[in-house]
């Protein structure tokens, strides 16, 4: 308890760091626009430079839903004003990247960010991905690449010592890609980790981890193990799980009517889906990336976006105690594995 509550103080000054050019009030926005209209208010990626939408599309659920519903996604996001676009190698498996390459490059390339990952254990496999997402996606480059799902302190080095982090550096100075960085979800101690491994010879610029009030209340929290060191070197902050890949909520359908239940919903009966993304932009994050499998689930979000106002330090606080009783059940965040 002690600890949370140390905790919760110091994210104050953690969210003094958050980089967006917003006096607090969704009317005071300074939307910019390009040939498809308003664009969401932005961000900067750290010490990229490069401004990014505070909401990006993720991936993973463009690649299981059908083609109709992914095509109806995309064109809704890009038209709600989202300008990041998430994706990995391994989604689908490979399917996302496929429908990205269709439906969205062709004609958007020269107005989006684009991001895939690798998860790749090895140079050769590395190297073998990264031509393949480029074809997939029909692209001669990507804007962000990243090491893909580090699970443990064993992976990193691993993956250090098989070289796939010099193949990283070899894209980026080939031209092919223009920013790297590094994933995970399971582990904070194997970010850490990787923070440790590259401090000396620092080559990355971005850092994708859960952001969610479940994760500040847990014992061993990215938010609070991973973010400060993360932010200290000026990475660009990635949110993802911020509803637990959707088990902040009571039922959850996937296609072909695949249901399973949570015991202890987040959503509704302890915050509401306002609270759960308004305290993960409340934070440093230059973009919460979400998944949405249809067009009206990525337009609420939207929504959300265009109207969110910055949490007070006590209203976070308020939160991640709220559900501080549900942080070590396993059954919410149940991706993470310490």
């Amino acid at each position: 308890m002690e600890k949370r509550r140390a905790f919760i103080k110091k994210l104050a000054g953690l969210t003094a760091g958050i980089m967006i050019p917003y006096t607090g009030k969704p009317s005071s926005y300074p939307f910019q626009r390009d040939r498809l209209g308003e664009i969401l208010p932005e961000r900067l990626l750290g010490k990229t430079g490069v401004k990014v939408t505070m909401l990006g599309l993720g991936g993973y659920h463009i690649g299981w839903t059908t083609e109709k519903d992914a095509t109806e996604t995309i064109e809704a996001a890009l038209e709600g004003g989202i300008r990041f676009f998430d994706n990995a190698e391994s989604y689908g498996p490979h399917t996302s990247e496929e429908r990205y390459g269709k439906y969205l490059t062709p004609k958007y390339r020269d107005l989006i960010f684009l991001m895939t990952k690798t998860t790749a254990k090895d140079a050769q496999t590395a190297r073998q991905h990264l031509e393949e997402s480029l074809r997939r996606l029909n692209t001669d480059y990507l804007d962000l690449w990243q090491v893909h799902s580090v699970s443990s302190i064993d992976d990193v080095d691993d993956r250090i010592a098989n070289k796939v982090l010099e193949v990283m550096i070899e894209s980026r100075e080939s031209g092919k890609v223009k920013h790297i960085g590094f994933t995970g979800h399971r582990n904070p101690k194997a970010h850490a980790h990787m923070l440790a491994r590259v401090k000396e010879n620092d080559i990355f610029e971005t850092l994708q981890m859960p952001v969610n009030p479940v994760d500040a209340a847990f014992h061993t929290s990215f938010i609070r193990d991973v973010m400060p060191e993360a932010l200290e070197r000026n990475y660009g902050i990635l949110a993802m799980k911020t509803l637990a890949d959707g088990r902040f909520f009571a039922r959850k359908t996937v296609l072909e009517n695949n249901i399973w239940e949570t015991d202890h919903p987040v959503i509704p009966d302890q915050i509401t889906l306002s609270d759960a993304l308004n305290f993960t932009w409340s934070l440093p994050v230059s973009v919460l990336i979400t998944g949405a499998e249809n067009k009206d689930l990525i337009r609420e979000k939207i929504d959300m976006a265009k109207n969110f106002n910055k949490l007070s330090e006590k209203k976070r606080a308020q939160l991640i105690e709220r559900v501080a009783d549900l942080s070590s059940e396993g059954n919410v965040e149940y991706y993470k594995q310490v």
